[in-house]
């Protein structure tokens, strides 16, 4: 963990630029926001399956059954095959078909009468990636250290789509979002994580990704519009970490730092999460950064 960072900042925020990181809410005239609970995970709808007809390579009874293991989440644990057709998109009889197949290889069941859910066996999925990425192998032990270490919660994550994803974590029970775990997701314009993958972003991707866009407000402090989000993003790269105060959760503060892999591009981020009238934003920018730096060079390292 001594490994000095392969690509330094530009050092930690002025004052001035601190406060600019801070975003504050907009007025109701000029917010680009839409209330909504909290994020779930997201599952493709059977509409968008059209797209690709024609497609001889594209199997579309695989995508269906893909569909129905995604439909299944922690506020829908169990559901009847009408409430799978509803919620996917996809015809009652089709979605039957995917049960039956599915049971039949041990990855779903009937729980209760005509109602249907996941076994321990489509854990066996995940393991597949866990076990064949080398970044999220290599991740694991080098959160535990931090947390064993520093007595606080780390993360890597990847983006996939417009949401970040967790491939590695390691918690202490004080967290405040305690429920976050390996495969959660959460949306990139509100979370350190987020920023960080998306200030390093090409252009090309990053600004159709701006376009559409709806910035949620979870709380107060999220980022109303998307010039602020811009600005936010800017001072990522001018400085070489991310640092988001209270905007998915109140009393939640974290940062994060680039991952980069050895051709220079950035491929995850590591981060810190913890509770904000506990962590100051100085001690997470002089106590914690220096720390996430090196873990983030040595996650690097192992992708040579």
């Amino acid at each position: 963990m001594s490994i000095a960072p392969r690509r330094p900042a530009a050092g930690s925020l002025s004052a001035s630029a601190a406060a600019a990181t801070k975003e504050r809410p907009a007025s109701p005239a000029t917010a680009r926001t839409t209330p909504s609970p909290a994020p779930v995970a997201k599952s493709t709808s059977g509409s968008t399956l059209d797209g690709y007809a024609g497609d001889p390579n594209f199997m579309t009874s695989l995508a269906r059954g893909l569909l129905v293991i995604q439909a299944f989440t922690p506020q829908t644990p169990q559901m009847t095959i009408s409430q799978l057709a509803v919620k996917t998109g996809i015809s009652r009889a089709a979605v039957r078909r995917c049960l039956y197949t599915l049971a039949k290889l041990g990855f779903a069941g009937a729980e209760e009468g005509s109602r249907y859910a996941l076994r321990p066996h489509m854990l066996a999925l995940s393991n597949c990636y866990s076990t064949s990425n080398s970044l999220s192998t290599a991740a694991q032990p080098v959160l535990e250290r931090l947390s064993a270490a520093l007595h606080e919660s780390f993360s890597v994550a990847t983006l996939d789509g417009d949401e970040i994803v967790y491939i590695a974590r390691s918690t202490v029970s004080r967290v405040m979002s305690d429920d976050l775990h390996i495969g959660s997701r959460l949306p990139a314009y509100c979370t350190s994580i987020g920023r960080v993958l998306l200030a390093y972003m090409p252009a090309e991707q990053l600004e159709p990704y701006l376009a559409r866009v709806v910035l949620t407000p979870h709380t107060a402090r999220t980022v109303s519009s998307v010039e602020k989000l811009r600005l936010a993003l800017r001072n990522v790269r001018r400085h070489g970490y991310a640092l988001v105060d209270q905007e998915f959760e109140v009393g939640l503060r974290s940062i994060a730092v680039p991952v980069y892999s050895p051709t220079g591009r950035v491929v995850a981020t590591i981060n810190l999460s913890g509770s904000a009238p506990r962590i100051s934003l100085y001690e997470m920018q002089t106590r914690f950064l220096p720390h996430l730096r090196n873990a983030a060079t040595e996650l690097g390292a192992f992708l040579r």
